[in-house]
């Protein structure tokens, strides 16, 4: 797959772990389902690694 720009990488970063902390905050006041809890939480990890992965993260060398 291509690389994707250091920006993006932080946008899905930020959204993989927003969508996993919205769940747990949603799941304290509110009763969901098992599969709900699972969807997000899986949503979430995918997104941070996909970022990880994916993402052009090179350090500067001098």
């Amino acid at each position: 797959m291509k690389k994707i720009t250091k920006r993006r990488a932080l946008i899905l970063l930020s959204i993989g772990m927003i969508i996993i902390s919205t769940s747990q905050i949603v799941s304290q006041f509110f009763e969901l389902p098992d599969f709900a809890k699972g969807s997000f939480i899986g949503i979430g990890i995918g997104l941070l690694i996909t970022s990880l992965i994916f993402g052009n993260f090179k350090t500067v060398r001098n």
